[in-house]
Order: structure tokens, then sequence, then C-alpha cells
């Protein structure tokens, strides 16, 4: 066990394994495979079924099955699928995510009716009870609310016309309007006061609206408390209520914000004024938790966690347990992108492995601890206070913040954790 009293000078990367060991020591059962970086078909189970889903996390009909699989503890397995990137497709794949192989080897497609199936198999036995008329009814009307004229798009459902201009504001007004009306005064959920399939349908593409149209328009917010009570009611509850959502599944504002501008416009790129909101947006997002957000999200994590006791005992420590599984990879992308000589590293320290790899150390040391009152892994705390003063460490977490995709390459609260730290 490390001294109470280490320093971060005597703090290896064999030292934070051993910090996070509690969790290290169990495997995640489910077999994750990233069929862009492993094109070899797998070998599928007979005992779980299989999931194929877009890989960055775009897609937000993938998004739907795997909220459902998440929520219901379903123990599956993954395989990720490049729909929109420029890796290749694996030859034993074909079709649209979002995909399922059954363990009979059946397969299924079509986001909802696979939904209602997890639902059948794996949640009705919990819940008590088969998939009801108005549940059905209210994950279908999703079809009818939302654009009909808009272009597709994973990255910027349902916001952008075919001439690659923004819908008018009077069409997300509507929508808007009309998904207040249908949640009702009895929520906070679709159904009522639980958690049911048309939360599942609508989720995704609320998620997004939230965090994009407000940066398209001014006025235009979603999680306005006045227009849109419902609506907020409805937010909240997901994000505090629905641990499998906050804690793996939902995308953060910032990475929808940063994939708004991959798509749309044309060729006339985006507009300033639309840089300006996300910029000014993005600043928010960067305040320190309250006593208040840091204990919901805690109980939020220790309920999901509950369940795979392989993930870290807070948000943040997961979030620095990614660091150290894929830190090799971390420092040849961010060596990359010094020599290609990326915005976002503002300086030439980060180009040096040697240093980097202590800024590496340093800044995972300092998720792993989290908060004093986290008091998970107090043997870090000296070490987490000394790795502030380590040359580069902040600004390798700025860098790391904007090229992380959420929930591609963890959840929303663990990310929140590296936020805080970049904004510091």
């Amino acid at each position: 066990m490390l001294s109470h009293g280490l320093l971060l000078a005597f703090v290896q990367w064999q030292d934070l394994e051993h910090a996070l060991s509690s969790s290290h020591r169990h495997e995640n059962p489910s077999k994750i495979i990233d069929s862009a970086l492993d094109p070899s078909k797998p070998s599928y189970s007979t005992t779980r079924p299989t999931l194929f889903r877009e890989r960055h996390g775009w897609c937000p009909y993938s998004e739907r099955v795997w909220l459902a699989l998440e929520h219901w503890n379903v123990l599956y397995d993954t395989v990720k699928i490049d729909n929109t990137g420029p890796g290749q497709r694996p030859s034993y794949f074909s079709g649209q995510t979002p995909q399922i192989r059954w363990a009979d080897g059946k397969t299924q497609g079509e986001s909802m009716d696979i939904v209602r199936d997890i639902y059948k198999t794996y949640g009705a036995a919990h819940d008590g009870g088969d998939v009801s008329n108005l549940d059905w009814e209210k994950s279908q009307m999703f079809r009818r609310i939302f654009p009909s004229n808009s272009r597709p798009s994973s990255r910027a459902a349902f916001l952008f016309g075919w001439n690659g201009e923004p819908l008018w504001k009077s069409e997300f007004e509507r929508v808007l309007s009309q998904t207040e009306e249908l949640l009702g005064d009895d929520g906070p959920f679709f159904c009522g006061t639980s958690f049911s399939l048309a939360d599942i349908s609508w989720a995704p593409f609320l998620e997004r609206y939230a965090a994009q149209l407000p940066c398209l328009y001014e006025g235009l917010n979603p999680r306005d408390p006045q227009r849109y009570p419902n609506l907020c009611k409805w937010f909240d509850a997901m994000e505090t209520t629905i641990p499998a959502y906050a804690c793996r599944v939902k995308g953060n504002s910032s990475s929808w914000r940063k994939v708004l501008t991959m798509a749309g416009y044309g060729n006339n790129g985006v507009p300033p004024v639309v840089s300006e909101r996300i910029n000014d947006l993005a600043i928010q997002e960067g305040r320190p938790q309250t006593a208040k957000e840091r204990i919901r999200d805690q109980a939020l994590w220790d309920e999901y966690r509950s369940c795979r006791p392989y993930l870290a005992q807070t948000p943040s420590a997961e979030a620095g347990s990614v660091l150290v599984k894929n830190r090799k990879a971390i420092v040849v992308d961010t060596l990359k992108q010094c020599a290609r000589g990326n915005s976002n590293l503002r300086s030439t320290i980060l180009t040096d492995e040697k240093q980097l790899d202590e800024a590496m150390r340093a800044l995972s040391t300092i998720l792993i601890f989290g908060a004093e009152e986290d008091g998970k892994y107090d043997e870090l705390a000296l070490a987490s206070k000394e790795a502030y003063n380590v040359v580069g460490v902040l600004e390798l977490a700025a860098f790391l913040n904007q090229r992380m995709c959420v929930p591609r390459d963890m959840g929303a609260i663990s990310a929140d954790a590296l936020k805080r730290v970049a904004a510091s």
C-alpha cells in the first residue's frame, strides 16, 4: 500500500495501478471489439447478446439500444462499427447500426424493436409487466413530432436542411412545444413517474437538442424552466435518477457542440456567432462542483457500479483509470498532435516524451484522488496537491478535454471531472 504521505515524484504507473487495484482486479466480463482496429470476425457468445453499435457514440439509434442494455443490467458483448469515419467496415457486417445478435444466433435491427425485445426478455420480469400501449405509442410519437424535412446525420440529427443551413427557429420551437405537451404534468417521465421505453426512444435526440439548439439560435433553450417546465423536469430526472444514462451512455454537452461544427453549413464554415456561443457555453461548464452535486453524482455512481465492480470507486477516479489504461495511446496521439501544431497545445513543453509522461502521471493522480471529501484514495492526497504544480499538467488536461469524445471515451460525469481540472 502507498504511504499516506507519498510525494508525486515517487508515484509511478504501477503505484497508480495499485491504488486502483480494488477495481482493476475485476475483469469486465463483456467483450468489447472495435472492428475498425480489429476487423477479424469475432467468436460470438452463445449465452449473451452482441450489440453492434456505431463506434464513436454519435449514432442516436445505437444509443437507444445501448441505454436499454445498460439500464436493465444485461450482460452483453459489443462490436463497434465505423459508420461515419474513414475506417473500414468489417467484411462480416452489413446494414446499418444498431443491430443485435441474440444468443441463439438470430440478428435484429430497428432500434425500438430491439429495445422492446430487450425489455420483454430482461426488463419485464424486473419491472413487473409487458410494454403498455401508452408507452409504445409515446415512443413512436417521436417520429411524428421531430422534423421530417431535415438532412440525415448521426452527429447533428434533425438540425440541418439539405442546403446545410439550420432549420427555421420556429420549427425547433414547434418540436419543443409539442414534446412539452406530450410529457404533460404527470411526469417527470413520458409515462408518469417511472422510466420507460418512451424515455429511451426520446433521450438521444432531446439530449443533443439541449446542447446544440442554444448554439444555433439566440433564446432557443430546451432547458428553459419558464417556457418548457416539463422538459426541464425530464432532463433533471434522466440525469439524476437513471444511473446507466448519467454514468455511461449520455454524451456531454461539449461533445455534442464539437460535432455540431462537423456537420451542416455546407462549405461556408461555422458562422462566427455560433462559434462564440459554443465558447461561452464551454466556459460555463468548467465551474467547480458543489457539495450537493458531488454527493448526487457519487450516489448515482455507487448504484451503477454495484453491478460493475471493475469500475473505479468514484466518477473522477474512473477518468483517471481510463488515462492509466490508455496511457501509451494517449502519449502517441499527444506527440502526433504536437508535431502537427495542434492549436489546443499552446506550448511545446509536451513535445518531450519524458515531460509528457510526468504530466500524464500527475493528471492521473489528480483524477484518481478526486476531492478530499471523496475519501476513497487518501494515499494519493499529498501527491495530488503536488501534481497541480507539474509543468504541462493543466495544458494536458485542456488538450485531452478537447480531444475527448463522450460517451465514446468515458461517461459524462467522469468526463466532467477532467473538464473541471482543465478549467482550474
